[in-house]
């Protein structure tokens, strides 16, 4: 159990090895003088991040103290932590980790297209974390209609006849994919990112925007997915949702065909039909 004591023994020891590391030219900090230990001195990091040297080094300590984002922000840019290690400060300072900043990753790795076409002949798509679509499989086009990137899986569930042409199943899950949609944009309450795909669908969906104002929250790691194929008719779906370590604001959603169904002969099927030359 990571108990708060324990954290705050583990932001002890992560503060004096991240200081430890910081040289007084790397902060541009005169280097007169013989030093005795390596490093920033904890008043030198106080006077960096704009705090009092008796409050800094309570931090340090481990003390019990209050901390806001704005103090851990400055101390972050005093000792030149990278984003990964600004997370780590904000948990074991016992805060939620800072939105993401900046655009979502867009690029695609060649290890993450070979995983999506290795996926087939079952849909995959990659999705970033406003659900928009970066890139999916030849199965993925086949079974949602994909023509490019670029369509988004919150709107596209909303709006897709395929989707609403299975009222019961849709009308089932909705309310869980809206309560997702929310756990992921929690954490960036001020990105116009998820801001912007929210009001478009609430423009176009009345469900959708009755389902946004219950407030519900969920996180489910997986679902079933139906929908109707105009060719071959109804697909049912089990789907997981994967984040790329490298890229965790990239998300690799993989469909594999419900046992209790015929959903794997008509993929097959589908698959014939579109390499069939035409008549």
């Amino acid at each position: 159990m990571n108990t708060p004591g324990a954290r705050r023994d583990q932001l002890r020891e992560f503060l004096r090895d991240r200081r430890a590391r910081i040289t007084p030219d790397q902060v541009g900090l005169p280097t007169a003088g013989r030093r005795r230990t390596p490093g920033l001195r904890r008043e030198e990091v106080a006077v960096l991040a704009g705090v009092g040297v008796s409050w800094y080094t309570w931090l340090e300590q481990g003390r019990d103290i209050t901390v806001s984002t704005d103090v851990l922000d400055a101390i972050a840019a005093a000792l030149l932590l990278d984003a990964p290690e600004r997370t780590h400060l904000y948990v074991l300072a016992g805060l939620n980790p800072p939105c993401r900043s900046g655009t979502a990753t867009a690029d695609i790795t060649p290890e993450t297209r070979n995983l999506l076409d290795a996926w087939g002949p079952r849909p995959a798509v990659l999705r970033n974390r406003y659900w928009t679509v970066l890139a999916y499989n030849d199965a993925a086009r086949a079974v949602f209609g994909y023509e490019a990137p670029g369509h988004n899986c919150l709107i596209t569930y909303f709006t897709n006849p395929r989707y609403l042409a299975m009222p019961h199943h849709w009308t089932r899950a909705a309310p869980a994919v809206v309560a997702a949609y929310r756990a992921d944009s929690a954490p960036c309450p001020d990105d116009p990112g998820f801001d912007a795909v929210i009001t478009d669908l609430a423009g176009r969906s009345r469900e959708f925007a009755d389902l946004w104002s219950r407030h519900d929250v969920g996180t489910p790691t997986q679902a079933v997915n139906a929908l109707h194929h105009p060719e071959v008719g109804e697909l049912h779906f089990d789907t997981t949702t994967l984040t790329l370590a490298d890229r965790p604001d990239q998300h690799v959603v993989l469909y594999n065909p419900r046992p209790d169904t015929d959903t794997a002969e008509a993929l097959d099927r589908l698959h014939r039909l579109r390499l069939a030359p035409p008549a």
